[in-house]
């Protein structure tokens, strides 16, 4: 007769604790549930990359591992990173948490390298190191803020394309009017053309529905104007084609978006070329920061304007939060075999926090996974 069954966690791990009577006897059996989603996983993260490296990584590493289930390996000099953990926290990573690791890396990949030599020579740099470990089965996703064409080349080289994917391409997660919005691409591909807008849609649709919950996500093309003659030769062409071949993809297509419409809370996912995309993505992270600028130097102006915004102050907070691009996370490089999540090179401590706790999640969507299968289906059927 079973007299207690109680579930506990330590350090984000679960436990069972089984009381019960047998043969007179009373025994007590404990164990530990392990599932691969949770204790097995293995987070990635280039300490070395990024304008504000080691420092920022590091940090927003060790505020994230006790948000988080799975291991944190931070890929990088081990010295200096055993120096950085020693200055910020007098502490070892063990001591800081047994699921903070250091993977010695003795190169680091420059924002000015050129992209494919990088790639080629320094072959024990973090980003080098970072991406093989991902691609021998050594860890479940892979985080860096370095060299941006360095890490698509390395994502596209070393981890390998999807089967039927043309070309890979990031997919960043804005605010919106209720809800998120992914704009993609955001930076990978500057030129496109229409297949690739195609793949993109068909990549951020299943991408939201199975990471976001949202069925039918609507799709839309970032354009001039919402008439379909609107636009250069490759959004006219890639019109037509989202226009003739999303019933056939499971694309719910809605036409052209204009800038002005992204954030009306209509549309889910925006598409563009890699060069419009992170014109986009850029105008509206400046915008963010000069309404919160603004924003507060208003509330600040004068005493009465002080005392005034007092019963505001939590709702003004809410906004803030969700006008601040930080809460995000990075852009994730979608059509790669294997999870790779983009941070921004500017990326500060809360900024990688939230990264890895997104990476954390990205790779409990199974959405690469997913993306596989769809794309393999297509290609049989081609």
């Amino acid at each position: 007769m079973t007299l207690l069954h109680l579930s506990y966690k330590i350090e984000h791990i679960n436990f069972e604790l089984l009381i019960y009577y047998k043969d007179n006897i009373l025994n007590v059996f404990q164990f530990n549930l392990l599932s691969k989603g949770d204790l097995h996983m293995i987070i990635l993260l280039d300490a070395m990359g990024g304008d504000n490296a080691p420092d920022a990584n590091i940090k927003g590493a060790v505020a994230a591992i006790n948000q988080i289930q799975a291991e944190l390996w931070l890929i990088g000099k081990e010295e200096v990173i055993k120096a950085k953990l020693k200055e910020f926290y007098n502490k070892t990573a063990e001591e800081i948490s047994p699921r903070l690791k250091i993977y010695n890396a003795t190169e680091t990949i420059e924002m000015e390298d050129t992209p494919t030599l990088a790639i080629k020579h320094k072959k024990d740099s973090s980003m080098v190191v970072g991406f093989n470990l991902l691609k021998e089965g050594k860890g479940d996703v892979f985080i860096s803020a370095g060299n941006s064409g360095a890490l698509l080349t390395g994502a596209t080289l070393l981890v390998g394309r999807i089967k039927g994917v043309d070309r890979p391409a990031l997919a960043g997660i804005l605010p919106s009017y209720h809800k998120r919005l992914v704009l993609m691409d955001c930076g990978s591909n500057t030129n496109c053309k229409p297949i690739n807008l195609l793949q993109f849609a068909q990549m951020s649709s299943i991408y939201i529905h199975d990471a976001l919950g949202i069925d039918n996500p609507a799709i839309g093309l970032l354009n001039i104007g919402t008439e379909e003659t609107k636009g250069n030769e490759l959004i006219r062409s890639s019109y037509n084609l989202l226009k003739e071949k999303s019933p056939e993809l499971g694309i719910n297509f809605i036409g052209n978006i204009e800038g002005r419409d992204a954030f009306s809370g209509k549309v889910d996912a925006i598409i563009a070329d890699g060069f419009t995309g992170n014109i986009f993505l850029k105008t509206v992270e400046g915008m963010g920061k000069f309404i919160k600028r603004s924003l507060s130097e208003s509330l600040k102006k004068n005493i009465f304007s002080i005392l005034g915004s007092i019963p505001t102050l939590p709702a003004i907070g809410r906004f803030k939060k969700m006008m601040d691009y930080k809460e995000y996370g990075g852009a994730l490089f979608l059509g790669v075999k294997k999870p790779v999540v983009k941070a921004h090179g500017s990326s500060d401590a809360k900024l990688f926090e939230f990264t890895v706790k997104q990476a954390e999640q990205f790779v409990n969507n199974k959405t690469v996974e997913k993306l596989t299968a769809e794309f393999e289906k297509m290609s049989k059927t081609e």
